[in-house]
């Protein structure tokens, strides 16, 4: 299981081709070998942009449980090729069964938003205690006590909609206090006028934005391997090709894997402002060899080690999106009273 959120192939170089080669995976830029994998090395292969893949590796991939995914140039999904869904019937009939019980869906939605919440709120309470400007630490402070009411407010919740009234005005809060945490040197390069997406309208929202779309993937392929339906979430709506069950499990993971990562990229100057080009319409991207730079610090970045406070153990940070996936089926089972999200510490 573990293979399949670690050993992820990214392939970004435009015009690549991968085909198979025996039991491997070959990558060819203009006729020339640049890559070679072995096939049991790998739980997924994630393809930025336009990249070419010969017929007998997808065929070879849906054989061996190697998801294909497809994005655009910007990280936005496209398309996923898989073989055929395996997992437990009954853990997907208990899934769509308890999805319609209200009571059940909403517990599970305080949940992931209380855990989401609460990571966000241990960013910026970090944030305010290595400041160096107080004007910096008191806006981050007390946006941190903004999302302890919130925290608060979510069990007296009495429906989804007002969950995500809650989730919405403490997400407001803190995009606005996020910025504080940018060095002065570039903060200038790197303000954001909230949340902006389809299309990001500032550096840091297409930064943070290409990360969501990888956090997006391990926690989908998380969901597969312990047999849930992706597609069928509790807090998200259901609409045609929407992962919502995975949007609903990387609500937990948004600020410590990706909006950390972000801010530690720009302000270690490994991004900067020169890494992204505005286009037509007021629409920010992320450029070329920087996109490299985000995955590889991303892989880096899933490797580091956390303590889980559950478990009471150290574990790679990208195994948190399966092992959560795990305590989510077994909550629907019935064998956890109610799921646990992971608070990061």
């Amino acid at each position: 299981m573990a293979r399949q959120l670690l050993n992820t192939l990214y392939v970004m170089t435009p015009n690549s081709y991968l085909h198979l080669e025996n039991d491997t995976l070959r990558v060819d830029v203009e006729h020339v070998k640049k890559l070679q994998v072995p096939l049991h090395h790998l739980g997924s292969v994630v393809c930025l942009g336009n990249i070419m893949l010969s017929p007998a590796l997808m065929h070879r991939c849906a054989d061996d449980g190697i998801s294909l995914v497809l994005l655009n140039n910007q990280g936005r999904f496209k398309a996923r090729l898989e073989g055929p869904i395996s997992g437990n019937i009954l853990l997907r009939q208990a899934q769509h069964r308890l999805a319609l019980d209200d009571k059940f869906a909403l517990g599970m939605a305080q949940a992931m938003i209380a855990g989401k919440l609460r990571n966000a709120r241990q960013v910026l309470l970090r944030g305010a205690r290595e400041a160096d400007d107080e004007q910096d630490g008191k806006a981050m402070s007390d946006a941190a006590e903004s999302l302890a009411i919130s925290v608060r407010n979510l069990p007296m919740a009495g429906n989804l909609d007002v969950v995500r009234g809650i989730e919405g005005d403490a997400a407001k809060v803190y995009f606005g206090a996020l910025p504080s945490l940018v060095r002065k040197n570039v903060r200038e390069h790197f303000t954001m006028d909230g949340r902006t997406r389809r299309p990001p309208r500032d550096r840091f929202n297409a930064l943070i934005s290409f990360l969501y779309s990888m956090v997006m993937n391990d926690c989908r392929s998380a969901l597969e391997s312990v047999g849930l339906d992706p597609q069928l979430g509790l807090l998200h709506a259901v609409r045609p090709g929407r992962a919502a069950l995975a949007l609903d499990l990387m609500e937990e993971f948004r600020a410590i894997l990706a909006d950390r990562l972000a801010l530690t990229l720009i302000n270690r100057g490994q991004i900067t402002a020169n890494d992204f080009t505005e286009r037509e319409g007021g629409a920010v991207l992320l450029e070329g060899d920087a996109r490299k730079t985000v995955v590889v610090a991303y892989q880096e970045r899933k490797q580091e080690e956390v303590m889980h406070p559950l478990l009471e153990t150290k574990v790679p940070i990208g195994l948190l999106p399966l092992l959560q996936a795990r305590f989510m089926a077994r909550a629907l089972r019935g064998e956890m009273e109610g799921y646990l999200p992971f608070l990061y510490r």
